[in-house]
């Protein structure tokens, strides 16, 4: 199982100094974080996409690349990238650049994105997010996955026609970077990646366990229902947010002020009743583990755990001691007790050399068909 953290890019001011970090600041401060967690063992790192204040992360290709250049094992991966606004074309070629840079250690969470004046910033209307979704999926598996000297001829809505194109460079050793499809609501999103056999990742910061469960058993019945395997089987990320210290009541004390001005969820539910209707956890690192080995009560098993911890003003000393706390107390429990519970034959989280070896299992199956 996959361990990680994933930032959605906020920029914010720090409630308890007053203090409100630049971009460059932010920008310089989240590759700190990145190679923090690959440093306490952490596995993932994905960062968001956002075209608007006050965010920064415009470009998570560009600072992933610069990441990958700075770090040896971590997976990184997107918190998420927008199939509606971005051209699929485009993102064929930037991540599949980015596979070639990190030596594999690439893959990708799509989502429509909920910012409204987003979509006509980049010429779409956001009442066709969900059609701009579908299509532009498919455009994009039909790039990745053309066959080696083979051009694709395609045509649809939302973009100019393609005559005689081949996406460069090609996927790494012919195998494109896995695909999550992210989600807090939408079925159709969880439909889409059950037909793909692709994985689904549900934001799971803002909702009750018992949307979180209906959201991911849906999706395992249909990955079932289109011919992938066993619904036990799909592939499953779960998102997060922790704030830790030794003693809960510190932790609370400490945290409560980043909580009541965040501009998510800031002056709303009291941090107390928002704890106990969604999965942020509040408390000592004893009570993180308790309640992150809970979501496999209501989930399954599954692949993937990210959790937030750098949002809503909290300072870089505190975000890395957060890491610390994760990579030597927290995680290696989560390892070990979630192997225990494990059921027989649920796969591994995808990386890039478990599906090059996927791939020339199916090659070699195919050859033994054939002659036979």
């Amino acid at each position: 199982m996959q361990f990680g953290i994933f930032s959605v890019s906020d920029i914010t001011t720090d409630p308890t100094t007053g203090r409100t970090p630049t971009e460059a600041q932010r920008i310089s401060d989240i590759v700190t974080i990145a190679r923090k967690a690959e440093e306490v063992g952490l596995d993932v790192f994905a960062l968001g996409e956002h075209h608007n204040p006050p965010f920064f992360s415009s470009s998570p290709t560009t600072t992933l690349g610069y990441i990958a250049a700075l770090t040896e094992r971590l997976q990184l991966s997107t918190a998420t990238t927008l199939i509606t606004t971005n051209d699929p074309v485009k993102i064929a070629e930037d991540y599949a650049m980015l596979q070639h840079l990190s030596g594999g250690r690439i893959d990708l969470t799509l989502g429509r994105g909920n910012t409204g004046p987003v979509y006509p910033w980049f010429g779409q209307d956001i009442r066709q997010g969900m059609n701009l979704a579908i299509e532009n999926y498919a455009l994009l598996r039909r790039l990745w996955d053309a066959e080696e000297g083979a051009t694709v001829d395609w045509e649809g809505r939302f973009r100019t026609p393609l005559q005689g194109f081949t996406s460069t460079p090609r996927p790494l050793d012919g195998v494109p970077p896995f695909v999550w499809h992210g989600s807090i609501r939408s079925p159709e999103i969880a439909e889409q990646a059950a037909y793909y056999g692709d994985g689904f990742f549900h934001n799971h910061i803002f909702w009750p366990a018992s949307h979180t469960k209906r959201m991911v058993e849906f999706y395992r019945a249909r990955w079932e229902h289109h011919g992938h395997g066993p619904a036990e089987k799909a592939i499953v990320g779960l998102g997060g947010q922790v704030f830790m210290r030794p003693n809960s009541q510190d932790a609370v004390r400490e945290f409560r002020p980043y909580f009541d001005n965040a501009p998510v969820y800031g002056h709303g539910p009291s941090l107390e009743d928002f704890s106990r209707e969604t999965p942020l956890t509040v408390g000592s690192p004893q009570q993180v583990i308790d309640r992150t080995l809970g979501f496999r009560d209501y989930v399954g098993d599954y692949q993937r755990q990210l959790f937030l911890i750098d949002h809503a003003g909290l300072p870089l000393k505190t975000v890395l001691e957060q890491l610390d706390i994760l990579g030597e107390q927290v995680v290696p429990v989560l390892r070990t007790e979630f192997a225990a519970l494990r059921a027989p034959g649920v796969p591994d989280a995808p990386t890039h050399a478990t599906l090059v070896a996927a791939k020339a299992a199916a090659g070699t199956d195919e050859m033994g068909t054939e002659a036979a």
